[in-house]
């Protein structure tokens, strides 16, 4: 009886971590570009599809998971830095225009990758094994993906507020002809900033890769709720997304638990909702100080 009920406690426990998890590792790119530079990014799901296509055909190379892992990471990030450099650049101010381009981006990427992977859906094995407790059965690789959703909450919080790179940043978004009279290169910033979005994009799916199907619509499956993250969030990047994930993926967690997922799903909608509503701004908006 004591192993069974540690077993469900370590179940549901770690079942509503990684639900969180999820969220963060989902949204921190989206909740970058739009909370630094006022990007709407409809292909954000496709740059995380990337990720997950990029990590396949690593390990289908030979390369141990992990550094599959990085090189997607590094590759989708790069591949931002382009896109901004020939479309996103001229686009600033523009937010109309910038989800027309970016809506147009992603069904380019998800075609290509229809031609280039094909459409039926690959898959990873997921490593780690699983650890047996009282009849329940725990999945290691849902410890991993906790632990990579707090190291990369902690990664853009560091480079964000204790490195120059992130303070000339904030600095070309916020007050850019400032920036620009302290001899700042917007420009090249911004650059900057957008892949490192587009390389947070890329680890949630490089990430996500062994616990799902690999496909080009895969992206679809969570732009919905990234963006329903990053709106309930706020104006926060690390605070508002950790603090949205926690109340959002808690809910759905829950009531998922206690019912069905369809429920779970439709409660995370209807508290984003709500939460919009009494706080048009997000749950960050109030905040003193932070990122």
């Amino acid at each position: 009886m004591h192993a069974l009920s540690l077993g469900w406690l370590l179940n549901v426990s770690l079942s509503f971590l990684s639900e969180i998890a999820v969220l963060v590792l989902i949204s921190l790119g989206l909740a970058v570009l739009f909370g630094m530079m006022g990007i709407i990014n409809f292909a954000h799901g496709e740059f995380l599809m990337f990720g997950a296509f990029g990590t396949l055909a690593g390990v289908r190379a030979g390369l141990p998971l992990a550094l599959a892992m990085a090189v997607s990471s590094v590759a989708v990030g790069a591949f931002g830095w382009v896109v901004e450099r020939l479309l996103i650049r001229h686009l600033y101010g523009r937010l109309e225009d910038s989800m027309l381009a970016t809506w147009g981006l992603s069904l380019i990427m998800s075609q290509g990758a229809v031609l280039v992977f094909g459409a039926s859906t690959r898959g990873i094995a997921t490593p780690g094994g699983s650890l047996d407790v009282g009849g329940y059965s725990i999945a290691w690789y849902s410890l991993v993906l906790v632990l990579a959703a707090l190291a990369l909450l902690a990664a853009v919080y560091l480079v964000f507020t204790r490195t120059r790179y992130g303070v000339m940043a904030r600095a070309a978004v916020q007050r850019p002809q400032m920036a620009a009279a302290l001899g700042i290169d917007a420009a090249r910033v911004n650059a900057l900033t957008f892949a490192l979005g587009s390389a947070l994009a890329g680890a949630a799916g490089a990430l996500l890769a062994p616990v799902v199907g690999v496909m080009p619509s895969m992206g679809q499956a969570y732009i919905a709720r990234a963006f329903m993250t990053v709106v309930v969030g706020g104006p926060g990047v690390i605070s508002g997304t950790a603090a949205a994930s926690l109340l959002l993926g808690g809910v759905e967690n829950v009531v998922s638990y206690l019912s069905t997922p369809f429920f779970g799903q439709a409660t995370l909608l209807l508290v984003a909702v709500l939460v919009v509503r009494l706080m048009p701004r997000g749950l960050s908006a109030r905040w003193k100080r932070g990122i």
